[in-house]
Order: structure tokens, then C-alpha cells, then sequence
């Protein structure tokens, strides 16, 4: 063998692993929602719930981008999640024509009511699944993966 790092012949191509790896995360994704009841928050509500519970109030505007859709598109979730009280609207202290969402204890409570249901599923799988060389192994894996979402 040369000096090169190249792949191996048995090693399966990049390609292959990236398909494999997005059709695995979907599912895994799919599987997580499904972990909590249905009734509690859309994905896009639970996404927005946890932006402003982690970084604090935002426009909608600010929202909308963060998240990559149209104001519009915002605007009614943010409206869905106000009905139900999980956000509340202020005025922008910087400019009063715009106002600023924050998050609720009732919409951090239903935000926690999620995760606990989504990581208990979760963490009850890799216990029952997996043994402790394969949880180590999807520890590392798990840094890996979180190394390609920060590029």
C-alpha cells in the first residue's frame, strides 16, 4: 500500500453512506415525532418554541429568517402558537411598528412535555437495543455528526 489515506476497496463508497446516512435520519426524525402525542406542537411549532425558549424573544421577521420561510408562512404559526398561549406578542422596544414574540411558561412547559416524551422514547430504545460497545459507538458517531451540521 502507498502512503495515501484513500479508501479502502471494501470500504463502502461516499456516496452510498451519504444516501444511507439521510434515509436513517429521516426515519430516526419521523420516529421522534411520533414519540410524543400528536396534539402537542407541529414540528415547525416545536423548532420555533425551542428558538425562542433557548435564544429569547425575536420579531417575526427575524423568526421567519432563522428558519428559512416567508414572514407569511410565520406569521401563522406564531398565530397558532399565541391561540394557545404558548407565546405572547410585546412591543418591539426598538421600533413600534413591530412587535416581539417570547415564549410562555405554558409553551416551555409543552415544549419540555416533548422532549421528555421524545428523549424518553429515545434513551429506552438505546438501553433495550443496543449494548454498551454500540451506545460508545453511536456516542462517537453522534460527535461526528454533529461536526457535519456545524460546516
Amino acid at each position: 500500500m502507498s502512503g495515501t489515506l484513500g479508501p479502502e476497496p471494501s470500504d463502502p463508497p461516499t456516496e452510498r453512506i451519504a444516501a444511507d446516512l439521510a434515509t436513517v435520519v429521516g426515519r430516526l426524525s419521523r420516529r421522534l415525532r411520533t414519540a410524543s402525542p400528536d396534539s402537542l406542537l407541529t414540528p415547525t411549532q416545536r423548532t420555533v418554541l425551542a428558538r425562542l425558549g433557548t435564544e429569547g424573544p425575536a420579531t417575526t421577521a427575524a423568526l421567519a429568517r432563522s428558519e428559512y420561510v416567508r414572514p407569511q408562512s410565520m406569521r401563522l404559526t406564531l398565530g397558532a402558537l399565541e391561540e394557545r398561549g404558548f407565546v405572547t406578542r410585546s412591543p418591539d422596544p426598538n421600533d413600534g411598528r413591530q412587535s416581539v414574540v417570547s415564549i410562555t411558561d405554558s409553551g416551555r412547559a409543552t415544549l419540555d412535555a416533548v422532549r421528555a416524551a421524545k428523549h424518553g422514547w429515545l434513551t429506552q430504545a438505546l438501553d433495550t437495543e443496543l449494548d454498551a460497545a454500540e451506545r460508545r459507538t453511536l456516542a462517537e458517531a453522534t460527535a461526528l455528526l454533529e461536526r457535519l451540521v456545524q460546516k
